[in-house]
């Protein structure tokens, strides 16, 4: 849906020579126009109006000087820096650009009708007087001369079976004589010139000639390859003309036909096949095409038309068309009358072979011009609700215009047609607020026609009772531009900036300027506009667009620069434009789409370069743009990646719009979708969430962008439009939880307005099923940066709080009404409340209501089953000890009468405990049922003590029954039978104990180890004094064996009464100060020589041992670490000074690589499975293993110092004890050579802990820096330092030690 727009023309007519142009050729390296005349060949270059080289052709006699000569074909060759030139006399001649010399490189003595060279210069075809083609290499090798008119169809001749004929085919009313019918052609034209036409398919693989068949005297059309075969001939075609062009994408060859009622262009196929066509908007004999001409990327078509009748004057009336494709229909974008002036008229046109849209013609009287076009989009520029969304079509001397808030209506079809009386050349919308569904074209006679709203009241009906959906515009005035009537196409750039004030550009005084023209009614003649003030611009502008909003008008130069139009003033003028800081802002190369917009506050200039580079002044924001539109505060762009993004401009600055634009989109990232290959937006319907795009064959989609969505329900939400809000997320299937996420406080406070107005029991029931208790605001659909955050209420489940409350606002307004929503706010809690509901419907049944349209109770059940499974329902139902309600559900479900019948009838029988405990067992309602069977009576009690052991439930029980009964007993007895087996055997103790089976606690408490509670229990029986001193050995065995020496100590003196082997087991677990206290209590200094002092001295060497092989251990450990952390950090020094700081392997060597220490041991231990947390530790301590060139030696070696350093730090107590017995019994030595070597060790220890774990080991390591370091290793770790997350290390570093300074050990007494 797209227009041609003319970005700039250039007349030049200071060239002037002898004779008329003949041929003509665009230089694409230097952009010059090579122009032939039957006396002579010139260089000219239009932009700086010079004649660059001139060389006469009737000195060296290729043409004759009276004139009578011609040029029939021309062609720059870059690779040679000449010109080939063909003559009609039968000389093809090389044209040196360079020397301005002639040579003559072949003659034909039977003269030549045309020459064409293939697309890539590599050959040349001529045509003959003889009818014939010669094919000639680039160094003018002849290849082959061949005939045109051949009786052969080719090598593509078609194969039939039979019934492939066409004489076998149906022929529809024509009936079966069409069959035999032959084809009657008629001869050509006489205004034909009968000259062969060569054309060159784009790869110049194949050509085609047009010539008129010698027999038939029509034209007919042949392919031949590039070795001069013929591949196929065209099918009789009536009333086929001269004009001839292979379309460069290589599918259509394009020609022109005249029919008895029309006058057509025809396509053809390689094959000679006609395929498809176009109407011209001429009558049958009304014009004829000289030539059709195809741009370089088969976008455009060029109709070169001339009348067929003379004017008064003897002159005609010349034209050129520019046709477009889109969804296989052809649209007359641009028509360029010259009118009947034959010095003005055209005689040699034709594309620039580098710049598919600028067209190239030279007229008569030796003007050259050139036309600049470009692709724009003609949409309507409303923000708000009353613009239609409107888009422009020109189709010849009609507009095509499509209201998108309306209907979305595909091409060619449209809304509605503005016909007009001639050719539309520009189309404009109104800039003005309230009113910018209004239009104006400017057509090709030099008027401007203006369309507006009809006033009337408009029908609702049409005639035929099809309701108008989009109303059509209607002319409202048509003004005529005097200044302008003899060259239209001198006002380009149309915009319409008040109600009947017009702006345009025409070509300034010199060729690098351009006059801006500010057009309004004349005083005396309303009908006409004068131009009210000019004003010159220093530069050629190609572009202007305006906006709306701020009223700024800006202007683009060929160059890119950037200017800005004060037109609102008294006095008019243009200034550079220029940011906030007052610096210049310019393009850095020109676009073809622009558009203003507001980042961040500040006004900008987007444009999109016909290289996809989309610019905000000079900063580059992407470079894969293929469109971009701008609608209220949001930028919509669509990538050749095949996405279109939607982001909000006032959130973003302009260094933020450029991140989020290369950034990838995350998976919930609402500014970005998919859409199809190749699609353009076509416009964006204002305050709406549609988007029209449109496909590279021409058809149309709308897609709801999710960002737009988003942002129209976020208004919506905020102004308590719930309704729209709700059918908009319905039909787009947006999560119905944002209508609370949003914000839960304003839906709670509103919780009545949006019932109200959804006033859909089918609608809330549909927003309570969808309930989640994820918050969509920060899963699904992100807020903007720039929102604050909406916390929900601290009280409850969100989904509790919104069901509660939706049920509390229907029950006070109506629950008649709302009884289906209530039901589900019930079933929709996190614990559903079956039984609740199921008590409303029992209640429905028991009183049915009498409102009108009141739901009845079997409506609430067949609802309830909808949500519900039908057995989950029956069991809640048998739940409440309602049989009626369970009758009432069960005959609503599938179930069979003979399964719930006898069951149900076995239970009424019951008695009414033990019938809700049959019910609760059933149900598995465990706790309940003992509470009901409990009440039951004595001869239940065993099935209830049953019941305890099969589901554990003791505790429960033992509170049903008084402690004192013999119920309560067999409780506790068989809770601590159970808890024996758990091996809580204290805690069975106790049980037994305080409900009176003292044997079995004490006997719980001995095998425990609870030798206090055993020995209360002892002499609560009580036992004799034999059997309490035999238990209290038993007990100070077993304290013995758990190392537990002073409290076996304490059983043996006081119970047992056996003071020696209390004063032994007080040795043997260094207890030596009890020791010496019961030696000298019970005069049993004996014992001191005997047992203490030999203890003494075997502890000393114990310790004495046990720090040495410590200290050891700890000194190797801490060498190989320095070791392997040396190893470590020349392996990453020599990876990343090989490699540089973006090798992608850095990373893995700031670890512990087993490749860079020369490990044979692999990372196969990462990937064990966390079963369970022996499995985690054991795959932990697989890993840290102290093997040398183990993967984590380091790790594992600062663990084994970290638990040396613990050990040796307990032992403080321990060695300061042992130190007081020592000097007791004058073994000074001992203890003194004991403390020098403990306080050795911690000081060693002490020292060591700031090597083992440096500071800042715990975060990331340190940037590598030093002498050994280079700027690659440098900035690769630096770079790091900010990559790396601290959980990626492969295991957690272990923490240093911490030693406990502050327990005082020494002895002072000693040295």
């Amino acid at each position: 849906m797209r227009n041609l727009k003319l970005l700039k023309s250039l007349c030049s007519s200071e060239l002037q020579g002898l004779g008329s142009p003949q041929c003509f050729s665009v230089r694409a390296d230097t952009g010059s126009l090579l122009v032939a005349s039957q006396y002579s060949i010139t260089e000219y270059d239009p932009r700086t109006g010079q004649v660059v080289s001139e060389a006469s052709l009737t000195a060296d006699n290729f043409l004759p000087e009276d004139g009578s000569g011609a040029v029939v074909g021309l062609q720059d060759l870059a690779e040679l820096e000449s010109v080939c030139l063909a003559t009609a006399g039968g000389d093809v001649v090389l044209f040196s650009l360079n020397t301005c010399q002639f040579e003559c490189v072949g003659s034909v003595d039977s003269g030549l009708t045309s020459m064409s060279w293939s697309p890539d210069e590599e050959l040349v075809t001529l045509t003959t007087g003889q009818e014939t083609i010669i094919m000639m290499t680039k160094d003018f090798e002849p290849i082959t001369e061949i005939r045109i008119h051949q009786d052969d169809f080719g090598e593509g001749k078609f194969i039939t079976v039979g019934w492939g004929k066409k004489e076998t085919q149906f022929h529809g009313s024509e009936g079966k004589q069409a069959a035999q019918r032959k084809i009657q052609v008629q001869p050509a034209a006489g205004w034909d010139d009968r000259r062969p036409r060569v054309t060159w398919r784009g790869d110049g693989q194949l050509f085609a000639v047009s010539a008129v068949c010698p027999q038939t005297g029509a034209r007919k059309v042949r392919v031949w390859n590039r070795e001069g075969i013929l591949q196929a001939t065209s099918e009789p075609v009536n009333g086929l003309e001269q004009a001839l062009c292979w379309k460069p994408s290589g599918s259509l060859i394009a020609s022109t036909q005249r029919h008895p009622n029309k006058h057509s262009v025809v396509f053809m196929e390689k094959n000679g096949l006609l395929h498809g066509d176009f109407t011209l908007p001429f009558s049958k004999d009304q014009a004829k095409v000289k030539e059709l001409l195809w741009n370089s990327d088969s976008t455009v078509l060029a109709v070169w038309v001339e009348d067929m009748t003379a004017g008064e004057d003897g002159s005609f009336n010349t034209c050129i068309q520019l046709w477009t494709v889109g969804n296989y229909h052809w649209y007359l974008k641009q028509s360029l009358d010259f009118g009947r002036d034959p010095q003005k008229a055209p005689v040699c046109v034709c594309w620039d072979p580098e710049h598919p849209l600028k067209l190239h013609l030279v007229t008569r009287s030796w003007t050259s011009i050139t036309y600049d076009w470009g692709w724009t989009t003609e949409r309507s520029p409303g923000l708000d609700a009353t613009d239609n969304a409107s888009v422009a079509v020109i189709d010849g001397d009609k507009i095509l215009v499509t209201t998108f808030r309306q209907c979305v209506v595909p091409p060619p079809m449209c809304s509605f047609e503005l016909q007009l009386k001639s050719a539309v050349n520009q189309v404009t919308f109104l800039c003005q607020p309230q009113r910018t569904n209004e239009l104006a074209a400017f057509t090709a006679n030099g008027q401007i026609s203006v369309y507006s709203q009809d006033s009337r009241e408009p029908a609702e009906k049409t005639a035929d009772e099809f309701r108008i959906v989009s109303r059509p515009l209607v002319l409202r005035k048509t003004f005529s531009v005097p200044a302008l009537q003899d060259d239209p196409l001198a006002l380009r750039q149309m915009l319409w900036l008040q109600d009947e004030l017009f702006l345009g550009v025409s070509t300034g005084l010199l060729p690098t300027t351009s006059t801006l023209k500010m057009l309004h009614p004349a005083q005396n003649d309303s009908d006409a506009l004068a131009v009210r003030s000019e004003i010159e611009v220093d530069g050629v502008v190609v572009s202007m667009v305006h906006c709306s909003q701020s009223g700024t008008v800006a202007l683009q130069l060929e160059d890119g620069q950037i200017r800005k139009l004060l037109w609102d003033c008294p006095e008019q003028s243009v200034e550079d434009w220029c940011d906030s800081t007052g610096c210049k802002m310019n393009f850095p190369v020109p676009c073809v789409q622009m558009a203003l917009c507001s980042i961040s506050g500040e006004e900008y200039l987007l444009g999109l370069t016909d290289r996809s580079h989309l610019y905000a002044g000079e900063t580059e924001l992407a470079s894969n743009v293929s469109s971009f539109a701008i609608c209220n505060d949001f930028l919509l762009i669509t990538t050749h990646s095949h996405t279109c993004r939607c982001l909000q401009l006032s959130t973003l600055s302009v260094k933020g719009l450029q991140a989020a634009l290369a950034s990838i989109g995350g998976q919930n990232d609402e500014t970005l979708r998919r859409v199809e290959r190749g699609s353009r937006i076509v416009t964006v319907v204002p305050q709406d969430t549609r988007v029209i795009l449109q496909m590279p064959r021409g058809n149309l989609e709308t897609v709801h962008h999710r960002a737009l969505v988003l942002a129209q329900l976020r208004r919506w939400l905020d102004d308590l439009k719930f309704r729209e809000a709700f059918e908009c997320m319905r039909k787009l299937r947006i999560n119905l939880n944002l209508i609370y996420d949003h914000s839960p406080k304003v839906f709670l406070e509103n919780i009545e307005t949006f019932i109200t107005q959804l006033n859909s029991i089918n609608h809330i029931n549909l927003f309570l099923t969808e309930l989640r208790e994820e918050d969509t605001t920060s899963t699904m659909y992100p807020r903007p940066e720039s929102t604050p955050v909406q916390l929900p209420p601290a009280s409850g489940l969100k989904v509790d709080v919104v069901c509660d409350a939706l049920r509390s606002a229907m029950e006070s307004m109506d629950p008649n009404k709302f009884c289906l929503s209530i039901l589900t706010a019930h079933v929709k809690k996190t614990v559903p409340e079956l039984e609740v509901a199921l008590q409303k419907v029992h209640e429905l049944r028991e009183n049915p209501p009498e409102a009108p349209g009141a739901v009845n109770a079997e409506e609430a059940l067949k609802y309830l089953l909808f949500l519900v499974n039908v057995n989950d329902l029956y069991e809640h139902s048998l739940g409440t000890y309602d049989f009626d309600l369970v009758l009432m559900v069960a005959e609503k479900s599938q179930k069979d009468p003979k399964e719930y019948l006898p069951f149900l009838n076995m239970l009424k029988s019951l008695e009414l405990n033990y019938q809700r405990y049959t019910i609760d067992r059933h149900l598995k309602r465990y706790r309940k049922a003992l509470f009901h069977l409990s009440k039951c009576g004595e001869e239940h009690f065993p099935e209830a003590l049953q019941l305890v052991k099969e589901q554990k439930l003791y505790s429960e029980a033992l509170r049903l029954f008084t402690t004192n009964s013999a119920h309560y007993k067999a409780l506790s007895c068989a809770y601590a039978e159970h808890l024996v087996e758990q091996q809580q055997v204290e805690q069975a103790g106790l049980l037994l104990w305080r409900c009176g089976e003292s044997v079995g606690a004490l006997q719980a408490f001995a095998s425990s180890s609870s030798w206090r509670n055993a020995i209360c229990v002892a002499q609560h029986i009580p036992l004799p004094p034999d059997q309490l001193a035999l238990l209290a050995r038993d007990l100070a065995e077993k304290l013995t064996e758990q190392r537990r020496y002073s409290e076996a100590a304490l059983l043996l003196d006081q119970y047992a009464k056996d003071c020696e082997e209390a004063i032994l087991a007080l040795i043997t677990g260094a207890v030596w100060e009890e020791a010496l206290r019961l030696t000298y209590m019970h005069n049993r200094q004996d014992i001191t020589e005997t047992n203490l002092k030999p203890a003494l001295l075997e502890a000393v060497n114990t310790q004495a041992a046990f720090l040495e092989a410590q200290l050891a251990t700890f000194s190797r450990h801490r060498t190989r670490l320095a070791v392997v952390r040396e190893q470590k950090q020349k392996a990453r020094l020599d990876m990343l000074d090989e490699d540089g700081p973006d090798c992608p392997d850095a990373e893995l060597y700031s670890e512990a690589s087993s490749v860079m220490t020369g490990s044979k041991y692999s990372h196969s231990n990462s990937r064990i499975s966390s079963r369970s947390s022996k499995n985690r530790r054991k795959a932990e301590r697989k890993k840290l293993s102290l093997k040398e060139g183990s993967p984590m030696e380091d790790r594992a070696l600062m663990c084994a110092l970290g638990e040396i350093i613990t050990t040796v730090d307990k032992m403080r107590e321990e060695v300061h004890n042992l130190l007081k017995a020592l000097v007791l019994f004058q073994f000074d030595k001992q203890a003194e050579k004991l403390q020098a070597a403990f306080e050795e060790a911690l000081q060693t220890m002490e020292t060591a802990v700031p090597e083992v774990w440096p500071e800042g080991l715990q975060q990331n390591q340190a940037p590598i820096t030093g002498p050994n370091s280079t700027a690659n290793t440098i900035m690769a770790s630096f770079q790091q330092q900010q990559q790396r997350p601290a959980a990626s290390q492969d295991a957690e570093l272990p923490a240093p030690p911490k030693m406990r300074n502050g327990v005082k050990w020494k002895l002072t007494i000693l040295k």
